[in-house]
């Protein structure tokens, strides 16, 4: 990889393992790793404008707006942790936060390098989100594939009952899986469009979707010099 300042973008439908690899990768290419859940919950405890913005809507359970979120990602990417280049996470969500981010890093005479799209069929996706369990007097969680309970619908560790969240019924995946892939096709799209749509692989063990991201990115990178 070049001394340049580096940025990626990592892409994933909720169930992916976008937060998981992009923080991992991030490490093995010493990136900064910027997620925009852990912005909004650091803006939690900051007393400046923007911050309080953000904090307004979050108290209300609204999604924070793309203005406010675009500032506070521009704002992070300033630091001197990310002068070697930056991972992002859970940004850009949509074509308006990616054309922001595009202009902001035009001005700075940088772009986004890569963009890694972590595909995963929605048959894996929905195995994988609406497995869990959680047992109601100890919140132990469980999944029905990954680590089910030794008794059907009862706690390891106290006999508890196993419950289902709303969050995780079938229904309610589905329907996240529907409004993500809706809010993201343009997105893909935009990326593929300028040739920097990386697609890779999705399933498989951690460390195995892992090696796959980061040999697929040096390889692009050893490609482009």
């Amino acid at each position: 990889m070049s001394g340049d300042s580096v940025y990626i973008v990592f892409l994933g439908a909720p169930g992916a393992g976008k937060g998981t690899q992009a923080a991992r990768v991030a490490e093995e290419l010493n990136l900064a790793h910027i997620a925009t859940g852990d912005l909004f919950r650091g803006a939690q405890s900051l007393d400046t404008e923007l911050a309080r913005q953000a904090k307004y809507y979050m108290e209300k359970g609204e999604l924070v707006p793309d203005e406010i979120t675009i500032q506070m990602v521009l704002e992070r990417i300033s630091a001197p942790d990310c002068e070697g280049g930056v991972i992002f996470d859970g940004f850009p969500r949509n074509l308006k936060q990616a054309e922001a981010l595009d202009e902001a890093l035009e001005g700075q005479g940088k772009t986004v390098d890569k963009v890694v799209y972590i595909k995963v069929s929605e048959e894996e996706l929905l195995k994988r989100l609406s497995g869990r369990w959680i047992c109601r007097n100890c919140q132990t969680p469980y999944h029905e594939v990954n680590s089910p309970p030794e008794v059907r619908g009862r706690c390891d560790r106290c006999g508890g009952e196993l419950y289902q969240r709303a969050d995780d019924t079938v229904e309610t995946v589905k329907k996240r899986l529907q409004v993500y892939f809706s809010e993201t096709a343009s997105l893909i799209e935009y990326y593929a469009l300028r040739g920097k749509l990386l697609e890779v692989e999705g399933e498989g063990s951690v460390d195995e979707v892992g090696s796959r991201i980061v040999e697929s990115l040096k390889e692009e990178f050893a490609r482009s010099g």
